[in-house]
């Protein structure tokens, strides 16, 4: 009986590694990624929040999808033709 408890345990366990995997880990990246942004909102803006919110949230609702986006989003160019940091 007692192999039967940890093999049970074992699987109840997966599902909370797939969401930890799936959505904590990305969102762990984004926020401490320095490539996310600055938390306040820029100069002028009318948005509340700065990039690096918007980016948690983009993850937070489409998981893997919005950690690809953010991951493999371009950078922007500078007017000079240099990338902008």
């Amino acid at each position: 009986m007692n192999a039967d408890s940890s093999a049970n345990g074992l699987w109840a366990a997966i599902p909370w590694l797939v969401l930890f995997a799936l959505y904590g880990l990305p969102l762990l990246h984004v926020a401490l990624s320095r490539r996310g942004g600055g938390w306040r909102p820029p100069t002028g803006s009318r948005c509340p929040f700065g990039p690096r919110a918007g980016w948690l949230v983009m993850v937070l609702m489409l998981g893997p999808v919005g950690w690809l986006m953010f991951a493999l989003r371009r950078p922007r160019r500078a007017s000079n033709g240099q990338t902008a940091r």
